[in-house]
């Protein structure tokens, strides 16, 4: 019940504003472990100790918090959920970029500049609406399996292994190690490496099957599943991350659109693959159908996963 519970309060609540997020202290957890192995010598060696420090520490945390927890089973399930249900983005990835959408049906495209600087890494100030729009789905192609999909994988698979709260925060955990040390630049290039390189060992499967399981759900609304299927193929892999353009590639060719090629950070152009063919301009309906993938993606998700959980529960598994 409690992986039902997790994804319905997700749905319905998402993160309310002042909302105590774990994402958070972890975040100070991270940085408070980087002052102490961040030095100039070793730093590959440096930062694997860093990461493993982290992922402990996650893992002792989570484990007596629940060990407590579990004196009283009300205590447990609402704990488990807790933190279960903030591992996920669902309602809080279509309300980020729902505030984009809204500043661009209202023609108000400084809003829409500063409400998409929000989600996406790259300079903002220069974009157009084609641009801003097609940054917005960029986001939800991207996050669909980062934020969602690859949470729950790990929050499945965990389930199934009897500690569903630890294996999906300690993928939380190294995500979040990657987006806050795995950077090419000079501090990072060699003390983040580890963390970057987990952070792509970890996502390699969540990635590809949550790219399948979103093209599956394109074919819900009427969207194009044929060059959704054509475009995966061709343009899976163009991208600095082996994972990354897996989901980016089937909403490209699901709506006909071209994603990626060059973007401005801190003020320099950098040079990227673009993925998909500009078959059309985009729309802003084009936004809706994203939400159709990231929603059917995430259903077809939980139909698989009942399936398991109906199978154990007949060869006599335990409780969900």
């Amino acid at each position: 019940m409690s992986v039902y519970l997790s994804l319905l309060t997700d749905f319905l609540f998402g993160d309310p504003k002042g909302f105590p997020h774990p994402v958070v202290y972890l975040g100070k957890l991270i940085a408070f472990y980087e002052k102490l192995f961040y030095g100039e010598k070793h730093q590959f060696l440096r930062g694997a100790l860093f990461t493993a420090a982290v992922l402990l520490s996650v893992t002792l945390f989570l484990a007596a918090l629940l060990l407590l927890a579990s004196l009283w089973q009300p205590l447990w399930i609402v704990v488990s959920v807790y933190f279960m249900y903030t591992s996920l983005a669902w309602r809080s990835l279509k309300k980020e970029t729902g505030y984009v959408v809204e500043a661009l049906k209202n023609d108000d495209l400084p809003a829409a500049r500063k409400f998409v600087s929000y989600v996406v890494g790259r300079d903002t100030e220069e974009l157009t609406k084609e641009e801003i729009l097609k940054a917005n789905i960029e986001t939800v192609a991207e996050n669909t399996v980062d934020g969602v999909l690859a949470p729950l994988f790990y929050m499945l698979i965990g389930y199934f292994l009897g500690f569903p709260v630890i294996f999906v925060w300690l993928y939380k955990a190294i995500n979040t190690l990657d987006s806050m040390v795995g950077y090419r630049d000079d501090r990072y290039r060699r003390f983040g490496a580890f963390a970057a390189k987990l952070d792509d060992a970890v996502n390699f499967i969540p990635a590809r099957l949550g790219a399948l399981a979103m093209l599956v759900a394109g074919v819900l609304p009427g969207l194009n599943f044929r060059n959704g299927w054509k475009i995966f193929k061709r343009d899976r892999f163009a991208h600095l991350s082996p994972n990354s353009a897996q989901s980016e590639s089937v909403v490209a060719g699901l709506l006909g659109l071209q994603l990626g090629g060059a973007h401005v950070y801190h003020g320099e152009t950098v040079e990227k693959p673009t993925i998909g063919d500009a078959l059309k301009e985009p729309e802003l309906g084009d936004y809706a159908k994203s939400l159709w993938v990231l929603d059917g993606s995430v259903v077809l998700f939980i139909l698989i996963f009942t399936v398991f959980y109906l199978w154990q529960q007949f060869h006599g598994g335990g409780i969900l």
